[in-house]
């Protein structure tokens, strides 16, 4: 007798995201629940009001600086981003000021120097500051609109060098606004660029793809453009080409969406986009684990917030 589709199902050897994602909601309803917080009545793995967010901090120090410099931003006329979602127990913008925020608060940046040198990249040289949700319009001439951000950038003597960007239980990269609102069909520009709203707009992404080499192989002749679909990862690791610097992808080594191991081989977002960035650029890419990281925090033995960290996340021994 022939198996079943749904017997199948439960036998395919890639993990699903579906099982990362309750996990991680199982383990954020009982942080919040522990601590005593308000939660929505359908999703207690999210806080009552978006006014909550700080609950959502960790520590309250860092809350206090998110706070702080979204205040001095916003005096300057700046922007500073809070997600709409950052009251989310799966937040990755909330999850990246937990991970980073005391490293920058502390200005201690040795176990992240440590993680990035194991897979080739450079500490920058200098006096070394760290900005959060850090955007320049003039890259892409981005005059209107929501412009390129990066969660965060770490500078040597004032220059951008490091352009970190998390992920926690996304499925993707962020799409092509325009293409999801139905005003493209997601046809490839590359020989007609005229065929590009963006471009149309000014936008100067095709231009620095091509100048830089991206404009090749299958995102030179593939009939489907690649940016409709992983607009975000090409806008931010172009972003960070552009001005001299690295593109690091941190993400949650559980999450099969961005990388996952069978015996039918890798696969997951990761490999495939790395894959059509040019040789020349690659060590200018690089891709870390929040584990990794987390690890490294708890060797240093300077933080012990990280405990607390892994419990909210499941991250550690409880994880796999």
């Amino acid at each position: 007798m022939e198996e079943s589709g749904r017997a199948k199902s439960l036998k395919w050897s890639y993990p699903r995201h579906s099982d990362f994602e309750s996990m991680l909601q199982d383990a954020a309803t009982a942080w919040f629940k522990d601590k005593g917080l308000p939660v929505s009545d359908r999703r207690p793995y999210i806080l009552a009001e978006w006014e909550d967010w700080p609950s959502n901090i960790i520590l309250p120090e860092v809350a206090r600086y998110i706070q702080d410099e979204r205040d001095h931003r916003r005096r300057r006329r700046e922007r500073f981003p809070l997600h709409g979602f950052i009251h989310h127990g799966l937040s990755s913008q909330a999850m990246m000021f937990n991970l980073l925020g005391p490293l920058v608060l502390r200005h201690d940046f040795t176990p992240l120097v440590r993680v990035l040198a194991d897979c080739g990249v450079a500490w920058p040289e200098g006096a070394i500051t760290a900005t959060f949700e850090y955007d320049d319009r003039k890259v892409f001439h981005e005059d209107t609109g929501q412009p390129t951000s990066i969660d965060l950038v770490i500078s040597g003597d004032g220059i951008p060098r490091l352009f970190l960007e998390g992920k926690l239980v996304e499925r993707r990269f962020g799409g092509c606004s325009v293409q999801e609102r139905g005003d493209c069909d997601g046809l490839n520009p590359a020989h007609a660029l005229s065929l590009c709203y963006l471009h149309y707009l000014g936008r100067t992404y095709w231009e620095l793809l091509d100048e830089h080499g991206f404009l090749s192989g299958s995102m030179l002749h593939d009939k489907t453009c690649f940016l409709a679909t992983h607009y975000q990862f090409f806008r931010e690791a172009l972003f960070a080409v552009q001005l001299g610097g690295s593109f690091i992808l941190i993400t949650d080594e559980r999450n099969p969406a961005f990388r996952a191991v069978a015996p039918g081989g890798e696969r997951g977002l990761v490999p495939l986009l790395l894959s059509l960035v040019p040789s020349p650029l690659r060590d200018s890419l690089a891709h870390i684990t929040i584990q990794q990281l987390a690890s490294a925090i708890k060797a240093s033995a300077a933080h012990d917030w990280i405990e607390e960290f892994e419990r909210k996340y499941q991250v550690g021994g409880d994880s796999q």
